[in-house]
């Protein structure tokens, strides 16, 4: 049997365990599809407005609906190319015993789902990357080989995007973080009347934002309870607890971050995370049990007391055990 047909590869596919990515399934749930070349999106140019009243006798004021701009965009393709060679088979796959355990019909197949496997989480990136992007910016740009380059904006008011010079980050004289970004808060519910209380920063953010003296006296890591529910999801993202109706998360890593040069460095970082007000980790994919299990028994007593932590286990496609990409 061919396994290179396109239905032999949309099976495999289909039987693949589904990326997860954090920025994705917290603010981008809703998928649209389009028929055609081209995808649309409305942009809301209308503002909030009030009923007018009126005097009983009259049968009521004409209001003009709400207004809308729909904008048009030709998006450019994602492919990635693989080139497979014949010669893989025959030689011992990533994680395979030395000397091999498997026949090359039963490695071909299994390379092949890993191929699968990683152009599904490299697409998932590049769309993770966009979301992102769409956050930031509120645009997001479009360039490719052959491809013009497109800046699609939301239409996002410009005082929206927030650029913090070196005096005005958290950690520097004067500045305050918290009321910072309680007004930016603000800002949003004034612009947009949306709720903006879901805060994301990498790790660095977060240990000179969970520094600050105002941020750990309204810091509540439990809510009352001993167990807390993450109002984000994913692969990469960490609960950190809430200040008012704000929830702040980071990452944590069982099988050791690429850029960290031991496990005992990523356990002393989530130490500092859990001193500084961390309950909860939401961590990258694994492959070993083993590994998550001993990391469960390395890390702080009281982040695993109160965390319960939820960790999705994503099985190696056809017996082929997946470590190089495990964390990236």
């Amino acid at each position: 049997m061919d396994i290179f047909t396109s239905g032999v590869l949309q099976r495999v596919v289909a039987e693949l365990p589904a990326p997860a990515p954090f920025v994705l399934n917290s603010f981008f749930r809703t998928e649209q599809r389009e028929t055609s070349e081209e995808i649309h999106f409305d942009v809301d140019t209308g503002k909030r407005r009030l009923a007018p009243f009126v005097s009983p006798i009259v049968a009521g004021q004409v209001v003009a609906s709400r207004g809308f701009k729909t904008d048009t965009f030709k998006p450019a393709y994602i492919k990635d190319k693989r080139v497979f060679d014949g010669n893989r088979p025959f030689k011992r796959a990533l994680g395979e015993r030395i000397g091999g355990e498997l026949a090359p019909a039963q490695r071909l197949q299994a390379l092949l789902a890993c191929d699968l496997q990683d152009q599904l989480d490299m697409l998932t990136r590049r769309m993770e990357v966009m979301a992102v992007e769409a956050l930031r910016r509120g645009k997001v740009t479009v360039e490719g080989d052959l491809y013009p380059t497109v800046e699609v904006d939301f239409g996002r008011d410009a005082t929206l995007t927030k650029a913090l010079t070196t005096t005005a980050r958290c950690g520097e004289s004067g500045v305050k973080p918290l009321a910072d970004l309680q007004t930016w808060s603000m800002l949003v519910t004034e612009k947009s009347g949306a709720t903006a209380n879901t805060v994301v920063m990498d790790i660095e953010a977060w240990k000179l934002f969970a520094a600050d003296a105002d941020v750990q006296k309204l810091l509540d890591r439990f809510r009352g309870s001993d167990q807390l529910n993450p109002t984000v999801t994913g692969e990469g993202g960490r609960f950190m607890g809430s200040i008012g109706d704000f929830d702040i998360t980071v990452a944590a890593y069982p099988e050791t971050h690429p850029e960290a040069p031991d496990p005992q460095f990523d356990l002393d970082d989530l130490r500092a995370k859990v001193d500084a007000g961390a309950t909860r980790a939401i961590t990258q994919f694994f492959f070993d049990t083993d590994a998550f299990l001993r990391f469960l028994e390395r890390c702080p007593p009281r982040a695993i007391w109160y965390s319960r932590p939820r960790v999705a286990l994503r099985r190696p496609p056809l017996g082929t055990r997946r470590r190089g990409d495990a964390a990236s």
